[in-house]
């Protein structure tokens, strides 16, 4: 395990995980061993993960002085592990009482930073603590479960010579979201250094109004991610942490406690990752989190790419790159897809209205849109409905959904991790069995010059429904290229040739 010299010569440890640009991770507990963190929910496939084994912990040595277990006294060992990785500015993710140490070198080192994302962070360092009376009602929540008698019954007990380690085992059940298996796989595998715990937190520590002044140097963007049944810190105290930086953003993840990673990765994974890839950037679209992509001159007239179910954004950027050369190009995930929020709740005539709150959301009525397959009905779905939202219209592959001779059978779930939340292919697919009607009749209202664009013999969608489609739709023309459904991935040349044609 790599190790480094910090200011005092005591050795500490950090290792390494995945792939990517260096994210330094900052464990809490206080003082627990680092490796509760795990791949941070698979963010090590976004990013290589650098976790420090605090000193006095994991495979870091035991400082000679125990007063450097601190806080504030620990700004100076991340300091030293950036000038140890020859980092200019870094990347720093930290979590629970970490966030404290995060938030104390973000004051200290504001120029150091490129980004800073605080997991359920603690707030004493700032001033902010949650209540006896809060924390009850906070983790009321999970008062039908049949463990949560005992748990009240165990904090009850606890009294004047009762340990931090004591309260925290006590507590256990109250920081997950769900109580299960891998919760208590999660909390039983927890060591740590107890006495530098209280050490953490000693008397000049912090000095809460310093470091909010602090603060407003910080110009680097931050992410604070909050879990619904935290109590500590609980979403509203999240909330206010994040008012005290000038660029913050609060997430808040529905159905997670203290260890969101651990209660839903994906959930955990999809808005960090967003957050830490400086090419996407996110829209909140009726409470939902829409995660999108960019290319091209912003002041250059905009054209909007929709990927098809299963897809992502980030397939289109071959025919981005090429359109950006003089259009301003926005492709985004729609929910359920790539790192846009999982909901549950999909559709056709969702992701039309998605679409539509995308558009005006980043003021974009009457830009052209490029759609493949779902994407495309969502698009047609949205240009009837309101003609005048989009300029000119490409439909890629999709079909006018009418009722099939022979239902749909239900789809079988692959095995494995998926490209998208499954959920929408079931809703999909009962719409395609049973469309509303009224949405093969609107298609006369579409106004958008339109091309249709069928990937021939090859394709699964059947052709003389993408056929009819183009003849539904008063102005509009089809093109066939065959290739099968994949058109702008497998034959992107001519895919290009067939926009720039239109007038794309």
């Amino acid at each position: 395990m790599p190790q480094f010299t910090t200011y005092d010569g005591t050795e500490l440890a950090y290792r390494t995980q995945g792939e990517g640009d260096p994210l330094v991770c900052l464990p809490g507990g206080p003082m627990r061993h680092a490796d509760y963190l795990g791949d941070l929910g698979g963010l090590a496939a976004h990013r290589t993960l650098i976790v420090l084994h605090p000193r006095g912990t994991g495979d870091s040595a035991e400082p000679a002085d125990p007063s450097t277990y601190r806080c504030d006294r620990q700004v100076a060992d991340v300091e030293a592990l950036r000038v140890h990785l020859g980092l200019e500015r870094m990347d720093l993710l930290a979590h629970s009482a970490g966030g404290n140490l995060a938030t104390l070198y973000a004051a200290a080192h504001p120029g150091r930073i490129s980004s800073l994302v605080l997991v359920t962070p603690g707030l004493r360092a700032v001033g902010i603590t949650v209540g006896d009376e809060e924390w009850d009602e906070a983790t009321a929540v999970f008062g039908d479960q049949p463990w949560y008698a005992e748990t009240r019954a165990a904090l009850d007990a606890l009294g004047p010579e009762s340990t931090r380690a004591d309260a925290y085992a006590a507590a256990a059940p109250l920081a997950y979201g769900r109580w299960n298996d891998a919760a208590r796989a999660h909390d039983a595998a927890g060591r740590f250094n107890w006495e530098a715990a209280e050490a953490f937190y000693a008397d000049g520590a912090f000095r809460p109004e310093t470091t909010r002044a602090a603060l407003a140097a910080v110009t680097a963007p931050v992410l604070v991610l909050a879990g619904a049944y935290d109590g500590g810190p609980t979403p509203a105290r999240a909330a206010e942490a994040a008012e005290l930086f000038p660029h913050a953003e609060l997430v808040v993840q529905p159905g997670a406690g203290h260890f969101p990673w651990v209660d839903d990765a994906g959930d955990f994974r999809r808005p960090v990752a967003a957050f830490l890839d400086p090419a996407v950037r996110t829209l909140t679209v009726e409470g939902v989190r829409l995660a999108y992509r960019t290319w091209g001159d912003e002041a250059a007239r905009p054209v909007v790419l929709v990927h098809g179910r299963g897809g992502s954004a980030a397939q289109w950027a071959t025919i981005a790159r090429e359109l950006a050369a003089d259009r301003r190009v926005y492709a985004v995930d729609l929910a359920g897809h790539g790192l846009s929020d999982h909901t549950g709740r999909y559709g056709f005539d969702v992701y039309r209205d998605q679409l539509r709150g995308f558009l005006t959301g980043l003021g974009l009525a009457g830009a052209d849109v490029v759609a493949h397959s779902m994407g495309g009905v969502a698009a047609y779905l949205l240009a009837s409905a309101e003609p005048e939202l989009i300029g000119r219209l490409v439909i890629e592959d999709a079909p006018v959904l009418v009722p099939p001779d022979t239902p749909y059978a239900p789809a079988e779930r692959p095995d494995g991790e998926l490209p998208l939340d499954w959920a929408v292919v079931t809703a999909t697919d009962a719409q395609k069995n049973d469309p509303d009607p009224a949405w093969r009749e609107g298609l006369g209202s579409v106004k958008a010059p339109t091309l249709v664009v069928a990937g021939g013999e090859d394709s699964h969608i059947p052709q003389d429904r993408v056929a009819l489609l183009a003849g539904s739709i008063p102005d509009s023309r089809l093109v066939t290229i065959e290739c099968g459904h994949l058109i702008h991935q497998d034959r992107p040349d001519e895919f290009l040739a067939a926009l720039r044609e239109f007038g794309i």
